[in-house]
Protein backbone atom coordinates (compact mmCIF):
# COMPACT_ATOMS: atom_id res chain seq x y z
CA UNK A 1 0.00 0.00 0.00
CA UNK A 2 3.34 2.66 1.18
CA UNK A 3 4.69 2.23 -2.74
CA UNK A 4 1.13 2.76 -4.22
CA UNK A 5 0.67 6.13 -2.44
CA UNK A 6 3.95 6.96 -3.28
CA UNK A 7 3.68 6.45 -6.90
CA UNK A 8 0.36 7.77 -6.36
CA UNK A 9 1.76 10.99 -4.99
CA UNK A 10 3.38 11.82 -8.04
CA UNK A 11 1.31 11.29 -10.36
CA UNK A 12 2.93 11.49 -13.77
CA UNK A 13 4.63 8.05 -14.54
CA UNK A 14 4.89 4.46 -13.22
CA UNK A 15 8.22 3.25 -11.79
CA UNK A 16 8.33 1.06 -15.33
CA UNK A 17 8.00 4.70 -17.29
CA UNK A 18 11.79 5.95 -15.70
CA UNK A 19 14.41 5.26 -18.45
CA UNK A 20 17.22 7.07 -16.18
CA UNK A 21 18.67 5.78 -13.21
CA UNK A 22 21.86 6.16 -11.07
CA UNK A 23 24.36 2.93 -9.80
CA UNK A 24 24.92 3.55 -6.55
CA UNK A 25 27.31 1.40 -3.75
CA UNK A 26 26.50 1.54 0.41
CA UNK A 27 29.56 2.87 1.69
CA UNK A 28 28.40 3.04 5.69
CA UNK A 29 25.69 3.57 8.02
CA UNK A 30 24.76 5.57 10.71
CA UNK A 31 23.06 3.10 12.75
CA UNK A 32 22.03 5.68 15.54
CA UNK A 33 19.84 8.04 12.80
CA UNK A 34 18.32 4.63 10.45
CA UNK A 35 20.56 6.01 7.37
CA UNK A 36 22.40 4.12 4.67
CA UNK A 37 25.08 6.02 3.00
CA UNK A 38 25.50 5.68 -0.51
CA UNK A 39 28.06 7.09 -2.71
CA UNK A 40 25.99 9.16 -4.94
CA UNK A 41 24.90 12.67 -3.84
CA UNK A 42 23.89 15.94 -5.27
CA UNK A 43 26.73 15.37 -8.13
CA UNK A 44 25.78 12.54 -9.36
CA UNK A 45 21.56 12.99 -8.84
CA UNK A 46 21.50 16.57 -9.22
CA UNK A 47 19.85 19.20 -6.28
CA UNK A 48 16.45 19.32 -7.30
CA UNK A 49 14.05 18.64 -5.13
CA UNK A 50 10.93 18.62 -7.78
CA UNK A 51 8.78 16.92 -5.30
CA UNK A 52 8.91 18.75 -2.00
CA UNK A 53 6.06 20.37 -2.78
CA UNK A 54 3.97 17.04 -3.65
CA UNK A 55 1.39 15.44 -1.34
CA UNK A 56 4.51 12.75 -1.08
CA UNK A 57 8.07 14.08 -0.90
CA UNK A 58 10.51 12.00 -2.44
CA UNK A 59 13.52 13.44 -1.36
CA UNK A 60 16.22 13.15 -4.33
CA UNK A 61 14.67 10.08 -5.53
CA UNK A 62 13.37 6.54 -4.87
CA UNK A 63 15.50 3.57 -4.14
CA UNK A 64 15.96 0.47 -5.88
CA UNK A 65 17.97 -3.08 -5.64
CA UNK A 66 20.70 -3.41 -8.51
CA UNK A 67 18.01 -5.06 -10.85
CA UNK A 68 15.55 -1.34 -10.20
CA UNK A 69 12.84 -2.69 -8.52
CA UNK A 70 11.75 -0.57 -5.36
CA UNK A 71 12.67 -0.94 -1.82
CA UNK A 72 9.24 -0.61 -0.25
CA UNK A 73 9.31 2.50 2.29
CA UNK A 74 13.23 3.81 1.22
CA UNK A 75 14.20 6.85 -0.12
CA UNK A 76 17.21 9.34 -0.27
CA UNK A 77 16.55 11.77 2.33
CA UNK A 78 19.19 13.97 1.56
CA UNK A 79 22.63 14.86 -0.50
CA UNK A 80 25.42 15.91 0.02
CA UNK A 81 27.93 16.71 -2.70
CA UNK A 82 29.23 13.45 -3.07
CA UNK A 83 27.12 10.87 -0.70
CA UNK A 84 23.49 10.37 -0.49
CA UNK A 85 21.28 9.74 3.17
CA UNK A 86 19.05 6.88 2.56
CA UNK A 87 16.81 6.35 5.65
CA UNK A 88 13.15 5.21 5.90
CA UNK A 89 10.21 7.41 4.18
CA UNK A 90 8.49 9.40 7.22
CA UNK A 91 5.31 7.67 6.10
CA UNK A 92 6.53 4.43 6.08
CA UNK A 93 6.59 2.26 9.27
CA UNK A 94 8.73 -1.42 8.69
CA UNK A 95 12.58 -1.72 9.13
CA UNK A 96 15.13 -0.71 7.45
CA UNK A 97 16.51 -3.91 5.32
CA UNK A 98 19.74 -5.07 5.49
CA UNK A 99 22.22 -3.18 2.57
CA UNK A 100 25.91 -3.97 4.10
CA UNK A 101 28.59 -1.97 2.45
CA UNK A 102 29.29 -2.91 -1.24
CA UNK A 103 25.48 -3.64 -1.88
CA UNK A 104 24.43 -2.16 -5.42
CA UNK A 105 21.61 0.15 -5.26
CA UNK A 106 19.48 2.17 -7.73
CA UNK A 107 18.44 5.52 -7.54
CA UNK A 108 15.39 6.34 -9.16
CA UNK A 109 15.65 10.31 -9.38
CA UNK A 110 12.63 12.81 -9.07
CA UNK A 111 14.22 14.91 -12.13
CA UNK A 112 15.41 12.72 -14.48
CA UNK A 113 16.70 16.00 -16.99
CA UNK A 114 18.32 17.41 -14.25
CA UNK A 115 19.95 14.08 -13.48
CA UNK A 116 21.05 12.88 -16.96
CA UNK A 117 23.01 16.60 -17.08
CA UNK A 118 25.24 15.88 -14.54
CA UNK A 119 26.90 13.21 -16.74
CA UNK A 120 29.37 13.02 -19.43
CA UNK A 121 27.84 9.66 -21.04
CA UNK A 122 25.42 7.19 -20.39
CA UNK A 123 25.16 3.30 -20.05
CA UNK A 124 22.55 1.87 -21.54
CA UNK A 125 20.70 -1.77 -20.18
CA UNK A 126 19.21 -3.19 -22.84
CA UNK A 127 16.26 -4.90 -22.20
CA UNK A 128 17.52 -7.76 -23.85
CA UNK A 129 19.94 -9.95 -20.97
CA UNK A 130 21.89 -10.87 -23.68
CA UNK A 131 22.74 -7.90 -25.46
CA UNK A 132 25.96 -5.60 -25.12
CA UNK A 133 25.31 -2.96 -22.46
CA UNK A 134 25.86 0.56 -24.48
CA UNK A 135 27.44 3.60 -24.21
CA UNK A 136 25.98 6.55 -25.09
CA UNK A 137 28.01 9.96 -25.60
CA UNK A 138 25.94 13.16 -24.47
CA UNK A 139 27.01 16.21 -26.45
CA UNK A 140 26.60 19.49 -24.71
CA UNK A 141 26.37 23.36 -25.00
CA UNK A 142 23.68 25.68 -26.36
Amino acid sequence: MFFDLVMAGLEVCTVDDIALSVLTTVIGHQDAKGWTICDAGWMAMSRDRGTANQRVDQGYGLVCDASGAPIRGLYVKQANQEHGVIARHPDFNGDMPDLPVGTLLRILPNHACATAAQHQRYHVVPKDPDAALMVWDRFGGW
